[in-house]
């Protein structure tokens, strides 16, 4: 780890303008991007004394081996070279937003003579109008069916089309009055523009403009007694309407908004998007992120912004922006939002009434979305590997802690003091071997006396019973096999037969040298033991 000192810039040296920095390690790598709206505080900040910052910072300005910075002329600008050199470097200490699954998207290929509309994943395209993302695929799948009546647009492949323009003849759905056939003249290019059209503007949103527009030519068509007609335009009208069934009407009609909302715990966040369009929930989407540094919501709001909105058209971007928290730079982000729209974006906290239970709604979906990805993450044994390697390397153990065993103390004023174990075996909790202790020979309040009084406890428990299973007539076992670790009465694994990986108690420098001098006592010598200090998530050995 380096000494900030060694590279901290000479005073003065930092710009009060506005730009973006980025520190770099020995290698030259960059592994953080920030951006401020004046340099010199934001900067100068970082070689404040150690123990002052967040563990994560802290981390982060010990790799460091240098820092740079870029002034720019405007606060929009640095949020935009912030955002493009964040994914240009991908550096490691910075929030990476990331889909916590694969959502189709609803795309119109507007960029083709005949555009095309398909279901799909994956990255945006030029020249394709998207909408959602949604949940389903399906459901989706099943609205287009309805919409291809009403809106006859092309939905085959190229190959398909190519051939059917070939041989002069449309495919299925040309036939069936849920494509135009533009690939063998039915309608021409401008025609179908307008079908197009129509398409996307029902799917932005825009349904009643296009019911009402059928119902009068039903009426119209009734009126001249052209009843075949008017029951075909009945048969539409009724297919929108089911289609438009799909999507619950949660807000006014006409309102367009994302609504957005986080759940995080001290490792992670997860972010979860309702895509509101004409009053009705779109579309939905959600991103699970690691917590790298020590930034609080309104940043992590404003950096998620910046992500979420980068890259995106006009039509993209909503009226508003419904947050649970302000997010840092309000006015930058809103300036930003609307130059891309060119017009107004309202970006807001609602605090009552139908939006504010949205609002909930999505936080619940955050929660859930969570929860999901930390069970999902627990399972993964590469995962676990890979974090049960990361303790071994951060405290130099000579192999990964498979069995790691933790130790807290609590009491009650100073009475009725308990500790408590718990364990851990291959990265996953072993809430069968969880133990309570009762702390008998201690007055007054002395977790340090506790501690040690836990420790001996718990590895004497150990060594009897690793005596008592030696003892034991090993029949066909010879003598290097060790000691039985299976308790001849109940057929069961002894519980406190394993010896642990590493010790973790709570505390720092007198607890463990509490723990310590109890192993030592006791004679054992090769369990490691580290203190865990929560106020500044210190790790002491």
């Amino acid at each position: 780890m380096a000494d900030p000192s060694t590279y901290r810039p000479a005073p003065g040296a930092i710009p009060e303008a506005p730009g973006v920095y980025r520190f770099r390690d020995a290698k030259g790598r960059v592994i953080y991007v920030g951006k401020a709206n004046s340099l010199r505080p934001r900067v100068s900040s970082y070689f404040q004394d150690l123990a002052n910052l967040h563990q994560r910072t802290r981390t982060m300005v010990s790799s460091a081996a240098s820092v740079e910075w870029t002034v720019v002329q405007t606060e929009v600008e640095a949020l935009q070279l912030e955002y493009s050199w964040i994914k240009e470097y991908d550096p490691r200490f910075n929030v990476k937003y990331r889909d916590d699954k694969s959502y189709p998207w609803l795309a119109v290929t507007v960029g083709e003579e005949f555009p095309r509309v398909m279901v799909g994943r994956g990255p945006k395209k030029r020249g394709v109008r998207y909408f959602g993302p949604y949940s389903h695929a399906w459901a989706i799948r099943e609205t287009v069916d309805l919409l291809l009546r009403v809106f006859p647009m092309r939905s085959c492949s190229t190959g398909v089309f190519k051939r059917s323009a070939q041989i002069g003849r449309p495919c299925l759905l040309g036939y069936i009055g849920k494509c135009a056939a533009p690939c063998v003249g039915r309608v021409t290019p401008a025609e179908h523009r307008e079908i197009v059209d129509d398409f996307c503007t029902f799917i932005a949103g825009q349904t009643n403009t296009h019911v009402k527009r059928l119902e009068r030519q039903m009426q119209a068509a009734a009126a001249e007694l052209e009843f075949e007609q008017a029951a075909r335009l009945r048969d539409d009208v009724g297919a929108l309407k089911r289609a438009m069934e799909q999507n619950a009407v949660v807000l006014a009609d006409g309102t367009d908004a994302d609504v957005i909302n986080v759940a995080d715990d001290p490792l992670e966040i997860a972010v979860q998007v309702f895509y509101v369009r004409g009053g009705r929930v779109r579309g939905q989407r959600g991103w699970v992120a690691d917590r790298v540094d020590d930034a609080e919501l309104p940043e992590l709001l404003a950096r998620f912004l910046i992500q979420l909105y980068d890259g995106e058209t006009a039509d993209a971007i909503p009226r508003e922006v419904l947050l649970p928290r302000s997010p840092d730079d309000l006015d930058v982000l809103t300036a930003w939002l609307e130059d891309k729209r060119g017009s107004k974006v309202s970006v807001r906290v609602p605090q009552r009434g139908d939006k504010r239970a949205l609002m909930e709604t999505v936080a619940r979906n955050a929660k859930q979305s969570l929860a999901i990805h930390k069970t999902k993450r627990a399972s993964d044994f590469t995962t676990r590997s890979r974090a049960l390697e990361e303790i071994q390397t951060a405290l130099e153990l000579d192999e990964a802690p498979l069995r790691i065993e933790c130790y807290d103390v609590s009491n009650l004023q100073g009475t009725e003091v308990v500790a408590s174990m718990v364990v851990f075996e291959d990265g996953l909790p072993r809430k069968s071997d969880y133990r309570r202790f009762v702390i008998r020979g201690i007055d007054g309040q002395n977790d340090v006396a506790a501690m040690h009084e836990t420790i001996t406890r718990r590895f004497k428990r150990l060594l009897d019973e690793r005596a008592e299973s030696t003892a034991l007539d090993l029949g066909d076992l010879d003598d290097e096999s060790g000691p039985v670790l299976i308790d001849p009465d109940t057929g069961r694994p002894r519980k406190f037969a394993y010896s642990p990986g590493l010790v973790v108690v709570d505390g720092g420098p007198p607890q463990v040298a509490a723990a310590q001098r109890a192993l030592d006592e006791l004679g054992i010598d090769d369990v490691p033991v580290v203190g865990l200090a929560k106020r500044l998530e210190e790790v002491w050995r």
